[in-house]
């Protein structure tokens, strides 16, 4: 689903169903999925309801996890909404939520190799004229941001952009986004961001993601 790294590619979060994981009390809507349903490498709107809970269990290639709305929780800590969550590779955790909670979630996609629990909020912003920035995690192959889009936001794309829209309503492309929608932008295709919104972003990602044949991309 939508493995193609090499095609730009919008969901519109409304357009989809809630789908029941095996875990009870928990749905997702996937944007991106490449490989089996409960073990692939996946992206997705994630909804804890009032006491959900998984079964202990490891994350291989590690876990993004930004909290949307409510309260996560695991064994190393509750975690509302506006934290980061960054679980490397050999990580085990139980998760669970008493008051429900909602998640955006990346599995097999976090090239680091520690753990992070980072409330955004205490992030320095970035005034960039058109646009601001709170840096959430970049290494030489990636980089995380919340970006504020006040007027206009562009950028070259040589790599590669995943976005998803925390707030707000703007165009990307000419394509208009609202609350919960997602998207990608191949590498080398220009981006460009107008409208008012604030937005979950990460570049430089997708060269070493897989595509649908199961290769690097």
């Amino acid at each position: 689903m939508n493995g193609d790294m090499g095609k730009s590619v919008f969901m519109l979060n409304e357009k989809l169903d809630w789908v029941s994981s095996p875990a009870s009390l928990v749905s997702r809507k996937r944007f991106h999925l490449v490989g089996e349903p409960e073990s692939g490498q996946v992206t997705s709107h994630v909804r804890y309801h009032p006491g959900a809970r998984f079964p202990e269990h490891e994350h291989p290639e590690g876990e993004e996890i930004l909290v949307l709305s409510g309260v996560f929780s695991d064994q190393a800590g509750d975690w509302p909404a506006g934290t980061y969550l960054l679980n490397p590779e050999g990580f085990a955790h139980a998760p669970f939520s008493e008051e429900g909670c909602e998640l955006f979630v990346k599995l097999r996609q976090y090239s680091g190799s520690e753990h992070h629990a980072i409330d955004t909020a205490e992030i320095p912003i970035q005034d960039l004229g058109g646009y601001h920035v709170r840096s959430l995690f970049h290494n030489d192959l990636e980089q995380v941001s919340l970006v504020e889009v006040v007027c206009e936001y562009q950028d070259g794309n040589a790599t590669g952009m995943e976005g998803f829209l925390l707030q707000g309503q703007v165009a990307v492309n000419g394509q208009t986004l609202g609350r919960h929608d997602w998207f990608r932008i191949a590498a080398r295709e220009p981006v460009h961001i107008t409208g008012q919104g604030k937005l979950y972003l990460k570049v430089g990602a997708l060269s070493r993601l897989k595509n649908d044949a199961g290769n690097a991309s």
